[in-house]
């Protein structure tokens, strides 16, 4: 059994073992990292050598962790991405390359059908009707995404929202709210078995599932960094924000949301922002436009979500995908019953 894993930020971790009697045997670690000593490879080795097949990720992790000593040099590898490794080898988990993925760009839609896409579609793929997928958003009028565990009235103001003329929508991921107006961000959704993520924390997830995301903006010219735990930072601030659910039928939907050229000062009239997160965080000045993107690579937005379209494409092989009226007839009846109602949009007042 073989199983590969490359660390976010590191080297690639390679894990060969045979089974035998409901335990691991002849079991080599190997990868384009670096280790010193020499013999912390046997000790790792040793360490998993007689394991049980049901081990987890995090279990084998803690033996990696417990034969290594303090004057032990790792650079490119963790104890963990050795668990997960193996765990791969174990079939366990999927990588990337197991998934035959689509990649979609659009259409236009009214803002609470991209929410509510967010699940429906995932009932698609979960039912064997549409392949995993990634999918750029777009939208056709301002609104204002909340979390699906923020208080709407400590989010949101009202005077704002009705001056603009803002749909506010809940999603069903967690995190904060996001100032979305026609053009303005780089939005997309990212629909995978969980079994992808087998082995990862929730924090640990997050660069893994944007690690494409990464390469793109390095493409494009903008110097980027992960901050625990979903932010995407570069070195003007912060760019956008990551958010997931894993849902009970064995399949995750992952977005995020990158700001590409957004107005501060309307934002600052229809989003609260509390205290607590500007003494976290700190805050420039409520009225400078915040236009990351924009600024530092001097594109068009839809040149940018070229390059998104076509890195995805490319790197994961996938076919190009398209939105049928059905789904979003279907996604309009969700919204009917659930994304649209006041029970939901305000169900944390």
């Amino acid at each position: 059994m073989h199983g590969e894993y490359k660390v976010p930020g590191g080297k690639l971790v390679v894990i060969d073992v045979e089974e035998s009697e409901g335990v691991l045997n002849d079991l080599r670690v190997a990868g384009d990292f670096f280790l010193e000593p020499d013999d912390a490879l046997g000790r790792i080795t040793a360490a998993l050598e007689g394991a049980p097949v049901g081990i987890s990720a995090g279990e084998a992790a803690a033996r990696v962790q417990d034969v290594l000593l303090p004057s032990d040099t790792l650079f490119g590898v963790t104890p963990e991405g050795i668990g997960i490794a193996l765990r791969r080898a174990l079939g366990h988990a999927l990588s990337w390359e197991d998934i035959d993925f689509e990649v979609i760009h659009g259409p236009a839609v009214d803002p609470m059908l991209n929410v509510a896409m967010d699940e429906t579609l995932v009932e698609e793929v979960a039912a064997g009707r549409r392949k995993p997928f990634m999918r750029l958003w777009e939208w056709n009028a301002p609104q204002v995404v909340i979390g699906s565990f923020q208080s709407y009235d400590n989010e949101i103001w009202q005077e704002g929202v009705d001056k603009y003329g803002i749909t506010v929508s809940r999603r069903v991921t967690g995190g904060g709210a996001m100032f979305m107006e026609p053009g303005n961000c780089v939005t997309y959704s990212l629909v995978v078995p969980t079994a992808l993520v087998d082995g990862l924390s929730f924090e640990q997830s997050y660069p893994f599932l944007d690690q494409w995301v990464m390469e793109v903006l390095e493409k494009i010219g903008v110097k980027a960094r992960y901050v625990p735990l979903n932010d995407i930072a570069s070195e003007a601030g912060k760019i956008g924000g990551a958010a997931q659910k894993r849902f009970a039928n064995g399949y995750m939907v992952h977005h995020v949301t990158m700001s590409y050229d957004i107005d501060a000062e309307k934002m600052m009239e229809v989003i609260r922002i509390g205290k607590e997160k500007l003494r976290d965080k700190g805050t420039r000045s409520a009225v400078k436009r915040v236009d990351p993107m924009r600024s530092q690579t001097g594109m068009e937005r839809e040149a940018i979500l070229d390059v998104f379209f076509e890195h995805f494409r490319d790197k994961y092989g996938a076919t190009e995908g398209t939105i049928t009226e059905h789904d979003l007839d279907v996604a309009r009846q969700r919204c009917e019953t659930k994304f649209a109602t006041e029970e939901w949009v305000h169900r944390l007042p």
